[in-house]
């Protein structure tokens, strides 16, 4: 489809080419255009030609505008074409498109003016399969599942009451300033120690690595928070890496993965001891709130003096009672032993009667036994594969003999064909007779006599003249 769109492109460009020359000769004045007019035309001539075209790519930079639309890039190694997807178009797909996905996308080109950039109008979208992005996360995560990195017998529990948190990040984002309020606001009085880092493009992988090794070596932190603000599937790729897993696995304290937003996972979030939907929610996670605690502290101490006061009043009720208790002891005492009589004599009748049971097994397998004996199953089954055997050297050797008597057959044929005069006449020879038979000398024909020739290819009647 795409073939026939671009050959239909190219024979409207040849035309507007020798209408310009015609043009140009007619009328040799130039044509300015206006910036509006200029991306008009292009628009009207990018409609016509691309109305309904399929464009294989990977899918990057998905984003969904208030709207409803959608809009992202399909890209390869060295190439890339703006896309959008209406609410009215991508209602009625079946699948969520992804950052990372390679997809089949549908569609026509379009122009927007207001930037003077096409791109594509996509009505449908199909996969084609995981992208290479996709691809080398769907291949680390199995990696690292086999290695037992993802096991949940390796997951660390968080301190309940942390007093130093070491913090990941980059110190310009928006995640550090949420989990500082968030700190601040449910625990005041806590230490916080941050790692500034990159946390994405060059250098981040290295930066984030360093700063895991750095908290988890000086033993100053209690817990460790690994985390940034939302993004696209390659803003997010350095918490993909395999250098920064390991150093998750192999820190020293518990780590918490705070990557972008609740549906974005990353295989940071499978190695760290807990994830946490967002960095907001990690510092909410990690520490308790010091009103909670406070409160949780009141209700133990009033829990505390409640059951005090419970054990004392029990107390005083069993000093009371004592005397009814001593009855009520010899009592559990002498139904205590009569319940242990009853249950030695079921214990004697189980024995008895796992004894029966025992023999009458045995008796059962002994005759099981002289019943195999005289089966004659074995015996048919060993006739049925002696005959089959038979069965088969018997056929085995008629194919051999016919094989023979068809060598000898062909071998006869051979020969015989090599002596027949009929190989003879193929080389221009005949054969001639008479009503005397087949003539060998010229005395046998006189002139004016009736001869027959036989050639190699059919029969001849003929009359001799002269010899």
């Amino acid at each position: 489809m795409y073939a026939n769109a671009h050959c239909r492109a190219t024979r409207h460009y040849n035309s507007l080419v020798e209408q310009f020359a015609l043009d140009f000769q007619a009328a040799p004045q130039r044509r300015i255009f206006s910036v509006a007019e200029l991306n008009a035309s292009i628009r009207a001539i990018l409609d016509a030609q691309f109305r309904d075209i399929w464009v294989a790519g990977e899918i990057s930079g998905l984003k969904t505008a208030a709207s409803g639309h959608m809009y992202f890039s399909l890209k390869e190694r060295d190439a890339q074409v703006r896309c959008v997807a209406f609410r009215s178009a991508h209602r009625y797909w079946k699948f969520k498109p992804q950052d990372g996905l390679a997809v089949l996308a549908r569609g026509r080109i379009d122009v927007f003016e207001a930037r003077g950039e096409y791109q594509l109008l996509v009505e449908a979208l199909e996969p084609q399969g995981i992208g290479a992005l996709q691809l080398a996360f769907q291949q680390l995560k199995e990696k690292l599942a086999a290695e037992g990195l993802f096991a949940a017998a390796r997951k660390r529990p968080l301190p309940r009451f942390p007093r130093r948190i070491g913090i990941v990040t980059s110190p310009r984002g928006a995640a550090i300033a949420d989990m500082i309020q968030v700190l601040s606001r449910r625990f005041p009085g806590l230490h916080i120690r941050l790692f500034p880092a990159l946390v994405q493009g060059e250098g981040s992988v290295e930066e984030v690595t360093r700063g895991i090794e750095y908290f988890g070596r000086g033993g100053w932190a209690d817990v460790v928070i690994v985390g940034r603000g939302g993004g696209s599937l390659e803003d997010l790729w350095t918490f993909n890496e395999e250098a920064v897993a390991r150093a998750i696995a192999e820190c020293g304290v518990p780590v918490i993965s705070a990557v972008g937003h609740e549906t974005d996972v990353t295989i940071a979030d499978f190695v760290a001891d807990l994830r946490a939907p967002t960095p907001s929610a990690a510092a909410e996670m990690v520490t308790p709130a010091r009103r909670e605690v406070e409160e949780r502290i009141e209700a133990a101490q009033a829990k505390i003096a409640q059951s005090s006061r419970y054990r004392l009043a029990l107390l005083e009720r069993q000093l009371r009672q004592q005397g009814i208790e001593r009855a009520a002891d010899a009592l559990r005492r002498r139904v205590g032993r009569a319940m242990q009589r009853v249950d030695d004599r079921e214990y004697r009748m189980r024995d008895r009667a796992r004894t029966l049971l025992d023999a009458r097994e045995r008796s059962r397998r002994g005759l099981e036994l002289r019943l195999r004996r005289f089966d004659m199953r074995p015996r048919l089954a060993a006739d049925r594969r002696r005959l089959e055997a038979a069965h088969a050297e018997m056929a085995q050797s008629l194919r051999l003999a016919l094989a023979r008597r068809r060598s000898e057959f062909e071998q006869l044929g051979a020969k015989l064909g090599q002596l027949s005069p009929l190989r003879i006449l193929e080389r221009g020879y005949a054969i001639v007779s008479n009503a005397a038979g087949i003539l060998k000398d010229t005395e046998a024909a006189p002139p004016g006599s009736r001869i027959h020739v036989r050639l190699a290819q059919g029969e001849l009647d003929a009359e001799v003249e002269r010899k």
